[in-house]
């Protein structure tokens, strides 16, 4: 799926969207964050039964392994882990919920739902490319790449001690298909259909020209009681726990407040080498605040204990208080070597005003990021130019002869600076108002046939170019306000509009917006959520991640180019070409980025360290250390 849902390592005001990578729908894995795992390409059969796919090379753990290297087999158990939610995915709003079906489009989904299911496979963190079996001890492919046979486990059960067979994983895979979260729906629709050979065998079957890791993002997918959906409606917001297998159920909740996940005390998978030293607390909450500061104040009284701090101002000058001068809560920087997403402004280049690439980029030559940075931020970030930013698959100088082999056959439809050095933003003399930067936004309007009316930018139909910053959280209001100067000092006329958090997500399902901020998180390995975030198919459905109605032949290809890739250095190759592209269309105003997670917490959790390369690891393979509790009296 897409992350909005992604590790936020940001400065907040950008809702964080994971793009649906494979792990992010999988209980077993329990991750707050989002990374990717892909399979084998079409055409490229596994040898025989195996208990993990992988998209490159061979896999690093062996089918006798004991437990992930990156764990602590002898974790304690017990505690709770409480926190926000940080990152969403599916239908889920940052700051309220009010259903507890995340895969559909309707409601605001609960944060931890994706605990409370199993999946057939779940993903290796110190991997960028592995999956092993959860649901599934064992997986094997036709020679042709196009049926997955799947034998499950007989112990699999559900919560309620009736066992998960093959006809429930197909019930599901199908009904996701077809009532899914566009997020999901649209990525699994070469997905030709699942059944159920037997209790413990599950045959899969894919389109031909399927995506070459679309068999791994099924194979993370929920599973759920087709017994238990035989009397009610999928699609319905509600508020009854559903009948899960994963290591969590629901408990306590409050609609809007609080929900409360309780660890499983006879959860069946709870010896696999995939979970050992993983779901070690009792307990995990999440709280919901409409108010990030009356959230920060609820975590320095002890509310919650997890804080990822993505707010540069508040990680410089905010933690001094008398828990923190006590040595009760502490920060914690972890280094992420995921690449870092795509943080900015989208531009909705579904509305006439901004069709012309030209308006887009004037746009974007209004914001001064060297002065934001310095003046909002405590000089903390990074200014993003990448669409695969802090990773190998950024495109960098000029295209190798291998892009070129590449966008050569495409060259009539580019601009030519896909040709030359990789575009990076306008670097601005960071005054807050740089003449030059502004003169050459009025030059570019100018180009596009806009004219200056007094005041007032004009559009080549005489209609005054006026923009709506589309939000729901206040915390980007600065750096926006920033930019509204700007865009007024060359005749445009910008505002900020903030809506409540139903609103805003029915908005954006809708696309009724001109520019909204958002960020993505990517996996090491890209994969079907491309076509999500960037494909034309998802351009003009509801609900999807193509916030900025991409719709572009060549993307398209490039996004096939990427998917289809047989080996890691193709698929690095395909990428780098396809950020040439989508930076040349300017469909966004890129923000910034950090590549670590600021942690505050309450000192009350032990984790293990170093921590996978891959994801922060928490709450999954983090524990309550009870010993520290003590000491500081929240035993």
């Amino acid at each position: 799926m897409v992350v909005r849902r992604g590790a936020r390592r940001q400065d907040r005001g950008a809702a964080v969207r994971f793009a649906p990578t494979r792990r992010d729908f999988v209980a077993g894995a329990g991750a707050l964050g989002i990374a990717t795992a892909l399979t084998k390409p079409a055409g490229a059969a596994l040898t025989g039964a195996r208990h993990g796919m992988s998209s490159f090379g061979e896999l690093k753990y062996p089918a006798d392994f004991p437990h992930f290297a990156y764990v602590n087999a002898a974790a304690p158990r017990g505690g709770r882990f409480s926190a926000q939610l940080s990152a969403t995915l599916g239908n889920q709003a940052g700051d309220t919920f009010n259903t507890l079906n995340i895969y559909v489009l309707r409601g605001d989904g609960a944060a931890g739902m994706n605990l409370t299911f199993d999946s057939l496979m779940v993903r290796a963190l110190d991997e960028p490319d592995s999956l092993y079996g959860l649901v599934a001890r064992s997986v094997e492919a036709s020679e042709d790449g196009l049926t997955y046979r799947f034998t499950l486990r007989p112990q699999a059960r559900f919560h309620d001690g009736t066992r998960l067979t093959a006809a429930d994983v197909a019930f599901s895979l199908n009904l996701l298909k077809e009532k899914g979260h566009p997020e999901i729906s649209q990525v699994i629709r070469d997905m030709a259909d699942a059944v159920a050979e037997s209790d413990e065998t599950l045959i899969v079957r894919f389109e031909k020209g399927r995506s070459r890791d679309l068999p791994l993002f099924v194979a993370t997918l929920p599973i759920f009681s087709k017994a238990y959906y035989a009397g009610r409606d999928f699609e319905a917001s509600t508020l009854e726990p559903p009948m899960g297998s994963g290591p969590y159920k629901v408990g306590r909740l409050e609609a809007g407040r609080f929900i409360e996940l309780e660890r499983v005390a006879d959860y069946w998978a709870a010896d696999l080498p995939v979970m050992v030293g993983q779901n070690n607390f009792e307990q995990i909450r999440y709280e919901y605040f409409r108010d990030r500061q009356v959230a920060f104040e609820a975590f320095k009284s002890g509310i919650f204990t997890f804080r990822e701090e993505f707010t540069a101002r508040v990680w410089a000058t905010g933690y001094d208080f008398p828990a923190f001068r006590e040595g009760r809560v502490r920060k914690e920087v972890v280094p992420d070597a995921r690449p870092s997403g795509t943080q900015g402004w989208w531009i909705n280049t579904r509305r006439e005003a901004f069709k012309d690439r030209r308006v887009r980029e004037a746009i974007g030559l209004c914001f001064d990021f060297p002065w934001a940075n310095k003046n909002l931020m405590f000089g903390a970030y990074i200014r993003t130019a990448s669409f695969f930013e802090n990773s190998d698959l950024k495109a960098t100088g000029k295209p190798s002869a291998e892009e070129l082999a590449l966008l050569d056959p495409m060259r009539a439809g580019l601009p030519d600076e896909v040709f030359g050095e990789a575009w990076q933003p306008a670097q601005s003399d960071g005054s807050g108002q740089d003449r030059a930067l502004l003169s050459r936004a009025v030059a570019l309007l100018r180009e596009a046939g806009c004219t200056r009316e007094g005041g007032t930018i004009a559009l080549p139909g005489g209609k005054p170019l006026e923009i709506e910053f589309l939000d729901a959280d206040p915390a980007l209001e600065p750096h926006t306000q920033s930019f509204i100067r700007n865009l007024g000092l060359i005749g445009i006329k910008a505002t900020i509009r903030r809506v409540d958090t139903s609103q805003y997500q029915s908005r954006l399902k809708d696309f009724d917006f001109d520019i909204t901020s958002r960020r993505y998180s990517n996996g090491p390995t890209p994969g079907p959520e491309l076509r999500q975030v960037y494909g034309s198919a998802s351009a003009a459905t509801p609900g999807s991640d193509n916030l900025a109605g991409i719709s572009n032949a060549t993307v398209d290809a490039l996004i096939g180019r990427v998917l289809d890739a047989s080996t890691r250095a193709d698929l690095t190759v395909a990428a780098r070409a396809l950020d040439r592209v989508l930076r040349s269309g300017r469909y966004w105003i890129p923000m910034w980025y950090k590549a670590d997670h600021r942690l505050a917490l309450w000192d009350v959790y032990g984790h293990p360290s170093p921590g996978p390369a891959y994801d922060l690891g928490a709450p999954a393979i983090w524990w309550h250390d009870a010993d520290k509790a003590r000491r500081i009296g929240r035993n």
